[in-house]
């Protein structure tokens, strides 16, 4: 008899989360699917996701064989296999997804996820750091004409 032990670690349960959410979903709703795609995007940003929740920092290239010690078919599903994760895969989902703009997909899972935990959504939060002004402006009232 021959057992073959693989790893879940923390990623069971940060699994759950983005299927509970359904990121998958958005993600793929946002994206599109294709019938002759292995893996969707959706399950590609969730792969992502695990990577990152692994605290690996890894090149593109080699991102599979952070998989090929994990239990592949729990986090992902029976018929995702790692060599599927390849850096071409990865990169074609990360063009996708530039196309269409990372604020968008963020917000929507956003969205999700404060409908699905019912969050009480009270005050808003703007970082105001990320915005800056060059030049003299007429109506500047004499701010920033040194």
């Amino acid at each position: 008899m021959s057992v073959e032990v693989k790893n879940l670690d923390h990623l069971g349960l940060v699994a759950g989360i983005i299927d509970e959410i359904g990121i998958v979903e958005i993600v793929n709703d946002l994206l599109g699917e294709k019938k002759t795609e292995k893996v969707s995007a959706g399950l590609v940003v969730k792969a992502m996701i695990l990577n990152g929740m692994g605290l690996v920092s890894s090149p593109l290239y080699i991102f599979k064989n952070f998989f090929e010690s994990k239990a592949v078919e729990n986090l992902l599903g029976e018929e995702i296999k790692a060599e599927y994760l390849n850096d071409d895969r990865l990169g074609r989902v990360l063009d996708k997804i530039y196309r269409f703009g990372l604020n968008r997909i963020f917000v929507a899972i956003a969205l999700a996820t404060v409908k699905k935990y019912e969050l009480t959504v009270n005050s808003n939060h703007l970082d105001s750091s990320s915005f800056h002004v060059h030049g003299d402006y007429p109506n500047s009232g004499g701010i920033g004409n040194d």
